[in-house]
């Protein structure tokens, strides 16, 4: 299962972490997206986590991964981890049994444990929305869709980057790939796994993209809000929080239908299921983002939120009240 050409590295792995090469089992484990080789193994009758990342690039840096991983898990919100190298690109930490997360008490759990993690000393600086600016300049030229289907979201979009706020003060070590496979609850605790999109960027960009899967109503959003600030949540937060999420469906709206299969044809009208109940699906493992299917769906189910957001009242308000900040 393990190629065998990565054999050699695994086993120093092993024999470096726990003074054996011997793996009672091995699973692997393909729910996420990225192209690293992740597998479940037993030694010595306890389950660890193996990573081998297969690729690197501008993104995906073993060194900088790593280094996230490990200052996650001093703080107590990553798994322990047991060995890495970033020569072989190999890493071991403890493996989570994941159980069922309630989507009220993730609500709770999880503003608290980005709080830690936005207190850590600074990850390398990475521009969330720069890079959406680039997809979109990407799905403009790539003649998915018909310009006049598109033509406003890159418009408001604009319009958002235009305004929305730099402050230094706000560039905080995130995360920024909090789907549900990447937070993994215990049936205590909440541990965030895969540090490979681990970079310093804006603290709304992590609290929107989990938010995304766990707030569903004004009511979700101001509870969620206020476990993160500790504080009564002010229209700058909501207005601050709501355009991020409007960058956030804009930038996976672009970036799912660009890395679904590119050559099948796209039928804006397909039939696909709402925002809340696609975001539940994820939630509960019903629906995985592996099948490409799925990703085109997701990101229509973007596109279909975003373009009711964009049209909304709130869209104006949150930018007004921006500007004047």
């Amino acid at each position: 299962m393990i190629p065998e050409n990565k054999k050699d590295v695994v086993n120093k792995a092993l024999q470096t972490a726990f003074g054996t090469t011997e793996i009672e089992e091995t699973r692997q484990l393909t729910a996420g997206l990225s192209s690293a080789l992740v597998y479940r193994i037993v030694v010595e009758g306890k389950p660890y986590l193996l990573r081998i990342i297969m690729r690197t690039d501008e993104f995906v840096n073993p060194e900088r991964e790593y280094s996230c991983m490990k200052a996650g898990a001093e703080i107590g919100i990553a798994p322990k981890v047991w060995y890495t190298s970033v020569a072989d690109r190999v890493a071991i930490t403890d493996f989570i049994d994941a159980k069922l997360f309630p989507v009220d008490e993730a609500r709770v759990k999880m503003p608290k444990v980005l709080k830690k993690l936005h207190s850590l000393p600074a990850f390398p600086a990475f521009q969330y929305i720069e890079a959406a600016e680039r997809f979109n300049q990407k799905f403009k030229t790539s003649g998915l869709m018909p310009e006049e289907a598109t033509n406003e979201i890159f418009l408001q979009f604009d319009r958002v980057n235009k305004i929305y706020p730099r402050n230094q003060e706000d560039m905080v070590s995130s995360h920024t790939d909090l789907k549900p496979e990447n937070t993994l609850y215990d049936g205590e605790n909440l541990w965030l796994v895969d540090w490979e999109a681990a970079f310093s960027n804006d603290r709304y960009i992590d609290m929107a993209i989990a938010g995304n899967f766990l707030i569903f109503s004004d009511k979700d959003e101001i509870e969620y809000l206020k476990n993160y600030f500790d504080e009564e949540v002010t229209e700058y937060h909501l207005a601050r929080f709501f355009l991020m999420r409007q960058i956030v469906h804009t930038f996976y709206f672009t970036c799912f239908l660009l890395l679904s299969n590119p050559a099948a044809s796209i039928d804006i009208d397909t039939p696909r299921p709402g925002y809340r109940e696609f975001h539940e699906g994820i939630w509960s493992g019903e629906i995985s983002l592996a099948n490409m299917d799925n990703r085109r769906l997701y990101s229509l189910v973007h596109m279909d939120q975003l373009k009711r957001n964009l049209k909304s009242q709130r869209f104006e308000d949150s930018m007004r009240i921006i500007q004047s900040a």
